[in-house]
């Protein structure tokens, strides 16, 4: 994030974090991609993780849904 990307690419970013350390983490991402005007790209698993996101697609057996 210190070269200002475009495109920040996030795999499961929380995966291994507990529930309670997750949130400011997710807080502090979203927060920083705003102010940079970085798209941000999630891939996880987390329900709850996704639904703080603005855009959500899923893939379901192969196939893209939005």
């Amino acid at each position: 994030l210190v070269n200002k990307p475009l495109v920040l690419l996030a795999d499961d970013p929380t995966g291994n974090l507990a529930q309670e350390t997750s949130a400011p983490v997710v807080d502090l991402l979203l927060e920083v991609v705003a102010e940079q005007g970085t798209a941000m790209v999630v891939a996880t698993h987390d329900e709850r993780l996704a639904a703080r996101m603005p855009r959500r697609l899923r893939i379901v057996d192969k196939r893209l849904e939005g």
